[in-house]
């Protein structure tokens, strides 16, 4: 993963976040929740989630995002 600077401009974070192998490749990321409140706001967040067509589960203090739009089946 490339080093980013200390502040990011709320774009400058989803460009770097969303052009990561994983995510051109349809996969899975994950981001602290702090980190996306912090940078951008979890409303800001949600919208390009949805945006891209993209799903979100939040567990814990991590956020895992589905870069892809196949159907999501929880396991319990």
């Amino acid at each position: 993963m490339s080093v980013l600077p200390n502040t990011l401009k709320p774009d400058q974070w989803l460009r770097h976040m969303f052009s990561s192998k994983a995510a051109r490749d349809g996969g899975v990321i994950r981001r602290q929740t702090r980190d996306v409140e912090r940078i951008i706001g979890m409303d800001a967040f949600q919208r390009e989630i949805r945006r891209r067509g993209y799903r979100a589960v939040i567990n814990g203090d991590q956020i895992v995002v589905f870069c892809n739009r196949s159907t999501l089946e929880l396991i319990e």
